[in-house]
């Protein structure tokens, strides 16, 4: 149903503004806020740790309600938790802002599954144009959510950014109005609805499913570590601005969503493992970037490509998921690679701020390398597997 990945894409532009004005003030607000230093991007880790603990329980309670029961409950409880983010602010109250912080990730475990969605609304032949297009609402939230955030900065007078968040909390208002529209999904693969499901382990141990997960980890792990270490990096360290920051932060985000306008079509003309391996090259060139120095375009460059890598690897690892289960098997399939994606994210988020503090900037870079290695190994691997085999899966 294009209707449906219409109105998804539309409240993920709006639903996708916590998800991106974290990354912005989650380090800023935290370092004004925290007892010590090395706590600075406690909150960013923990919008993470609460995404990674809600993948699960947003799966199954989507199985249960209906995706657009879900996604339209969490939307209005994301509106409150960035109302008590707000007020947290106020009260200068560190460990508040933390907890609102966890909760506003746990939205993104139901946003993210705005993909999904999309994906069970086309024939199979669409869905990578179907899970990029919904995207690009993140881009749309990309440009808006910081730009609302740094408008509405001072809406309540002597509490800095307070008043960002209640901009964010009529965003996730607006958002749960528009998924009111949505309409359930048939399924347009009448086959794997007839096909009995499979035991789980049975759907995991699948090379292709363990690719795409890994696909996915790699591109959120990797993307997160650097991510969260930039604003301390230039803005704490190296004493670069607020504005600056916040640009090279908005054009990362950017960066990450804007090739959702073509990458769907790119995966569709040359395949999901070429597209894999450029995303991770591109992540590499975002390393090489980083070690040659630590000014302004420095920084630019390599959050821009960065970006890059990250949309074409994910989307692509998105892609290949989809073909390695049966329509019974989806949710708790989709539930396991969420759970391990933003997992293994939270973990390299926690670590950054004592990466940045221990390690420094171009060390932090190099300790991604070993993993982005590993990526292309196992891209080569599935590549290379007998079709016969390959056939088997799914």
């Amino acid at each position: 149903m294009a209707r449906n990945v219409a109105i998804l894409t539309v409240a993920q532009a709006l639903a996708g503004s916590g998800m991106t004005v974290m990354p912005v003030l989650g380090g800023i607000v935290g370092a004004a806020l925290a007892p010590r230093p090395d706590l600075a991007t406690l909150p960013v880790s923990l919008a993470i740790v609460g995404l990674a603990l809600t993948t699960v329980p947003a799966a199954l309670l989507m199985r249960r309600l209906g995706r657009r029961a879900g996604l339209i409950t969490s939307a209005i409880a994301s509106a409150a938790a960035a109302c008590f983010a707000s007020w947290s602010i106020v009260a200068a109250d560190f460990v508040a802002f933390c907890a609102a912080s966890a909760l506003l990730g746990a939205n993104v475990a139901f946003t993210l599954q705005y993909r999904y969605a999309a994906a069970e609304s086309v024939p199979p032949a669409d869905v990578s144009r179907a899970v990029s297009t919904v995207m690009i609402g993140t881009l749309v939230a990309a440009w808006v959510g910081p730009e609302l955030a740094l408008a509405a900065r001072h809406w309540v007078p002597a509490h800095e950014f307070a008043g960002s968040f209640l901009g964010v909390a009529a965003m996730y208002l607006l958002a749960a109005a528009v998924l009111m529209l949505l309409e359930p999904a048939r399924s347009h693969d009448a086959k794997s609805v007839e096909a009995p499901a499979r035991p789980l382990f049975e759907v995991l141990v699948q090379p292709s499913y363990l690719v795409a997960v890994l696909a996915g980890v790699v591109a959120y792990g990797v993307m997160s570590f650097i991510m969260t270490a930039t604003p301390i990096s230039m803005h704490v360290i190296d004493g670069h601005g607020v504005d600056d920051t916040t640009w090279v932060i908005q054009s990362h985000l950017l960066a990450m969503y804007l090739p959702s306008l073509v990458s769907g079509r790119i995966i569709a003309r040359v395949g999901i493992n070429p597209t894999m391996v450029a995303g991770t090259l591109l992540m590499i060139l975002c390393v090489v970037i980083d070690l040659r120095g630590q000014h302004l375009m420095h920084y630019w460059w390599g959050l821009v490509l960065l970006g890059l890598g990250w949309n074409l690897l994910f989307v692509a690892g998105t892609t290949l998921l989809t073909t390695t289960y049966r329509h019974g098997e989806r949710h708790r399939a989709q539930a396991i690679n969420e759970f391990a994606i933003f997992g293994l994210q939270a973990l390299a988020s926690l670590l950054a701020g004592v990466a940045i503090e221990t390690l420094g900037w171009s060390r932090l870079n190099l300790a991604t390398l070993p993993f982005l290695a590993v990526m292309l190994v196992a891209i080569t691997w599935i590549a290379v597997r007998p079709a016969g085999r390959r056939a088997t899966e799914g």
